[in-house]
């Protein structure tokens, strides 16, 4: 199996991974304070809060959602598979002005995968995302012992990967449950249980930094 990735796909994975860091920067600053406006960014405290949130945003919404959609990519090559991550650039936009505007949301793109496939194969591809998620909150946890910044981004990637499992395993739209349902119903009740605890427990035991 080799995995490649085209300058094009490098390109989308880069502008999704800095847009949801910037979108998520935005919504914490606006939630800190609903007076928050671009120009407080201009004095030295806002200058240093906004770079602060921004660095763990990029290392924590923006690793979840990297390696989501990198699992995607790799299990649908495992299979024979020609798959490519495409940014939506729309969904982009939209999620860094809901972030200004107080607002959590995005919808950053999709792999896109090509070829001959069955229904099982397809289930775990879907369910590669969301399980990826939850593998990485034993890897954040203990980062969240720890004081100062390491302690935010262990924080924040606990509860930001729970939440993005649990979400993702929604069995409706084009979420990874509706695909996972599809194809098993056991495999999608126990992934939906596992995700939808971890979520209820990092949100009301682990919380948000901020």
């Amino acid at each position: 199996m080799s995995v490649s990735f085209s300058s094009r796909e490098l390109g989308d994975f880069g502008v999704a991974w800095v847009a949801l860091g910037v979108a998520f920067t935005f919504f914490v600053l606006s939630t800190v304070s609903r007076s928050f406006s671009p120009f407080a960014l201009l004095d030295s405290a806002g200058t240093g809060l906004l770079a602060r949130v921004f660095l763990v945003s990029m290392l924590t919404v923006g690793v979840a959602f990297l390696l989501h959609e990198l699992a995607h990519k790799v299990v649908a090559v495992r299979f024979g598979q020609v798959a490519e991550f495409r940014a939506d650039y729309t969904m982009l936009a939209l999620a860094v002005g809901a972030g200004l505007a107080g607002f959590l949301f995005a919808a950053p793109g999709a792999v896109y995968h090509r070829g001959r496939i069955d229904q099982r194969e397809q289930g775990l591809i879907a369910l590669a995302g969301p399980v990826t998620n939850l593998l990485l909150i034993p890897a954040f946890a203990p980062l969240y012992l720890l004081p100062g910044l390491l302690g935010e981004i262990g924080q924040l990637g606990i509860t930001i990967n729970a939440a993005l499992a649990a979400f993702n395993m929604l069995p409706f739209g084009p979420l990874d449950g509706r695909t996972v349902r599809s194809w098993s119903t056991a495999a999608f009740a126990a992934a939906f249980v596992v995700s939808a605890a971890a979520a209820v427990v990092a949100v009301l035991f682990v919380g948000f930094p901020y």
